[in-house]
């Protein structure tokens, strides 16, 4: 843009320009003529277009096609690594092993997704061959079915007799099934509207749980303005090499008087050598001045309730107020408990105070993202309302304080599942005991970063909340709650967001869409397909607005998930061998770099505090320096990282496969775009192609 600057005043006394019009032409014919009629000339604003040429224009059409053709080949590129990804992987089955089903439902799922799989490239090959012919008697939902007369040969006839059948049987199954599937979509849907509307609510009223603010002075314990109660803090791990030493760090420096404060290292740890290493860091701390145990039980019952269970039957447990529990991995801030604990004065009826999960790899690959967008809509949303309007909420194993009287009085923790602390949640609520959820309170903690990790704890997650229902559907029904409260922890708690969300979701999208591409008969609204998921979706994502690129790989990841979700879900409503199976989460024991700094700074305080207590255990410190010596001194075994198939998730992606192209003899537009997107996102995780493979 030309700069508005009036320089005629220097050039000449008077607005009126002096002197001939001047004009300059260029030699070389590529170049415009201009005209200069005075100074001001040179000034004026000038016609984008009129210096432009035939050149210019040539080159700006081979830049527009250049990029064109850098977009065809990013896809070219895509496309071409997915299919050496198909043909390394699956055809010669190099650096991969099969997924191992345990379980008789996977085997079961297995085989019933392979029958769908096999009618579906029957009826395909079948639809080709009549479109092939000439026979195009379904244009729309209407069926024609000809006369004797018009029938040609053997299977034309046959061809009929399947329309008449599949018109007459199986179009009507299909379209109840559909129906009620749609009924279950609308009314989840319904449910995520109104958790949304409450979070709404809650940000514009700025509604949060508050605590009489009163001096927390160390020098002064026993003066009346303060509330230092005594607290446990547990930490229950099993073979957590990775992650041990950054979750101790974390939890020794806490910010409490270490006479009111014991943490315990509940280790189930099978190897010794982690043991030894896991030892080791205790001594350190103990010698530091730390209020710090480790324990190690000799018989391994239970998972992480029974190493729970077994740590409160200690005498000196009896002597504290409240428990703080964090998983291995997680690593609070100094002033976690003067955050949480406060909560607890002048509240005789709260029971737990939960805090919210941070992430510090959320952006290290696309499932990372993906689950950080699942999460930030479980605590922000539907964590965070619920203690606000109902105070009650599913504990989410760590990063909460209890109080231990609450935790005596529900029973305690039982091995009867593997979602314990749901399990303690539930039964606590029964009691009359309430939940806080602190959304301000944030505890780093790691997610998932291979895909083989994630499933098994999406199994686990889905698996044991059914199996739990089984087990507590008799005490909710006859427990003394009002009766809104019952139909709250039965109908949405465990029905709606625990069965029903995965039952429609893979019968909806997975099983039902696909057959109506060889059933026309049956119809399934484009709104249902398109419209209400990308609506939710958009819903779920409000939460992490950061993560808006990645709404249409969400939507069509989660469809992915739900195979695995309904597996689990089936497995612990019916009991079966899968339903109590833990398998602890694979971690990386990653933190993020200022984490890592303030971590340094205030074990480097710590190194230098003035007191220190003599450890009792300098023969296990010394045990361990020979350890870790002869483990540097001895070679290494190469790391070997191998991809795993997953068969459910690979017949699945040539299901939809197939089901896109017969919705190509239909002209079904945005059908076989979502068929072809979802087939190709199942074809991605079946071969082990997202997030981070570890071996």
């Amino acid at each position: 843009m030309a700069p508005s600057l009036d320089f005629s005043r220097w050039w000449a006394k008077s607005n009126t320009s002096k002197g001939n019009p001047v004009v300059v032409t260029m030699e070389n014919p590529n170049y415009s003529v201009l005209e200069i009629n005075g100074p001001d000339e040179v000034f004026r604003p000038v016609d984008k277009d009129r210096g432009k040429n035939a050149k210019q224009f040539t080159w700006v059409l081979l830049l527009k096609a250049h990029k064109a053709v850098g977009c065809v080949a990013w896809l070219g590129n895509i496309l071409w690594s997915l299919l050496g990804s198909i043909k390394k992987r699956l055809i010669f089955g190099q650096g991969v092993t099969v997924e191992n089903e345990k379980s008789g439902k996977g085997r079961t799922l297995y085989r019933v997704i392979m029958g769908f799989l096999v009618m579906a490239l029957a009826f395909l090959a079948f639809e080709l061959v009549a479109h092939l012919k000439g026979w195009h008697y379904f244009q729309t939902n209407s069926l024609h079915i000809p006369q004797t007369l018009e029938i040609k040969g053997w299977l034309h006839s046959v061809y009929f007799v399947w329309l008449e059948f599949r018109a007459d049987y199986i179009a009507p199954a299909i379209q109840a099934l559909t129906n009620f599937c749609v009924a279950l979509f609308l009314i989840q849907s319904a449910d995520r509207m109104l958790l949304c509307l409450g979070c709404f609510w809650i940000k514009f009223k700025k509604i949060k749980p508050r605590f009489e603010e009163t001096p927390l002075k160390s020098d002064d314990l026993e003066g009346a303005g303060c509330y230092y109660p005594k607290v446990l803090v547990q930490i229950p791990m099993c073979n957590e090499r990775e992650v041990y030493e950054q979750s101790i760090s974390a939890v020794c420096q806490l910010d409490w008087p270490k006479e009111r404060l014991l943490i315990q290292i509940l280790d189930d740890s099978d190897d010794d050598s982690i043991q030894w290493l896991i030892k080791g860091e205790v001594a350190k701390w103990n010698q530091r001045g730390v209020n710090i145990i480790y324990r190690h039980r000799l018989v391994r019952t239970g998972y992480k309730a029974g190493n729970l269970k077994s740590a409160m039957n200690c005498d000196y447990a009896k002597d504290y107020e409240f428990v703080a529990i964090f998983d291995a991995d997680f690593q609070p801030n100094p002033d976690f408990l003067k955050l949480t604990v406060p909560h607890f004065k002048d509240n005789p009826e709260l029971g737990l105070v939960q805090a919210r999960w941070a992430f510090v790899n959320r952006d290290e690959n696309l499932l990372t993202r993906l689950q950080n967008i699942n999460l930030c809509f479980h605590f922000e949303v539907e964590q965070q309302v619920n203690g606000v309007f109902l105070n009650f909420f599913g504990f989410n194993g760590t990063a909460g304080v209890w109080r231990i009287k609450a935790l005596e009085e529900s029973g305690g923790w039982l091995e009867r599942t593997t979602v314990e602390d749901m399990d303690i949640a539930v039964r606590a609520h029964l009691n009359g005991w309430k939940f806080i959820f602190l959304n301000d309170v944030k505890v780093l903690c790691e997610l998932p970063e291979s895909y083989e990790a994630y499933k098994k704890q999406q199994h686990r997650w889905h698996s044991g909340p059914m199996h739990l229902f089984r087990l507590c559907l008799p005490a909710i029904i006859s427990s003394k709650m009002m009766f809104w409260k019952k139909a709250n922890l039965i109908l949405l708690f465990f029905l709606l967001r625990k069965l029903i969300l995965p039952f429609y979701s893979f019968t909806l999208f997975c099983i039902i869409l696909p057959l109506t591409m060889f059933v026309p008969e049956a119809e399934l609204s484009m709104w249902v397909i398109c419209y209400v998921p990308v609506f939710m979706s958009f819903m779920n994502i409000l939460p992490s607005l950061r993560s808006f690129p990645f709404i249409v790989p969400y939507l069509l990841f989660e469809n992915t998930m739900s195979v695995t979700k309904f597996n689990a879900m089936v497995s612990g409503l019916f009991k079966l061998g899968s339903s109590y199976e833990w398998v602890v989460t694979k971690k990386a024991g990653r933190s993020s770099e200022p984490d890592l700094l303030a971590v340094e700074e205030r074990e480097s305080k710590a190194m230098n505090h003035p007191q220190l207590y003599r450890g009792t255990s300098d023969s296990g410190l010394s045990e361990l320096n020979k350890l870790i010596e002869h483990q540097e001194a001895g070679p290494k075994p190469p790391v070997k990282k191998l991809n795993k198939i997953y068969k459910k998730e690979l017949a699945l992606a040539f299901l939809l496969l197939t089901a896109a192209l017969r919705s190509l003899l239909s002209a079904q537009g945005v059908h076989f775009y979502f068929l072809l997107f979802q087939g190709v996102s199942f074809l991605l995780v079946g071969l082990d192609l997202i997030g981070e493979q570890m071996s």
